[in-house]
């Protein structure tokens, strides 16, 4: 449904959801390739990889998928870290994360996330929060 050439990627460190939402993509019928990585620190050094020339050695994801609770540096930080960036900032942010606490909500909100989805813990609902993530972030929204 994408640019084949672009990539998601998502910030989780559960090896089960890692494969659900990977399955829930590709089921769903997303072209994009999905990089994953396993802590905060991890994601950080991820997006913020430069070679020796300071160009970016990945190039910028279409889209984050960011869980909150990360070990190294939780989500939020990463969150924080990620929106201080002038060259990352405009990248859309999702937090998917199974936490409903009210205050990870508003500190993501406040930290810059562009939208907060809880996990569904049935699989079926887990595919269509996938599929409308997908279809809106990807296919509808115009990122800068």
């Amino acid at each position: 449904m994408s640019n084949k050439n672009s990539y998601i990627l998502l910030i989780e460190d559960n090896p089960d959801d890692i494969e659900l939402t990977k399955l829930a993509f590709k089921k769903n019928n997303f072209a994009n390739e999905i990089k994953v990585v396993e802590d905060g620190e991890e994601a950080i050094n991820f997006l913020l990889g430069k070679d020796s020339n300071g160009v970016e050695k990945f190039g910028l994801p279409e889209l984050i998928l960011l869980d909150l609770m990360l070990p190294k540096v939780n989500g939020h930080e990463v969150l924080r870290k990620i929106k201080s960036q002038d060259n990352i900032k405009r990248v859309p942010v999702v937090i998917l994360t199974s936490s409903q606490e009210e205050e990870d909500i508003v500190k993501g909100y406040d930290f810059g996330a562009n939208s907060y989805v809880r996990k569904p813990v049935d699989f079926q609902d887990f595919m269509n929060v996938v599929n409308n993530m997908g279809i809106y972030w990807l296919v509808v929204n115009k990122a800068p």
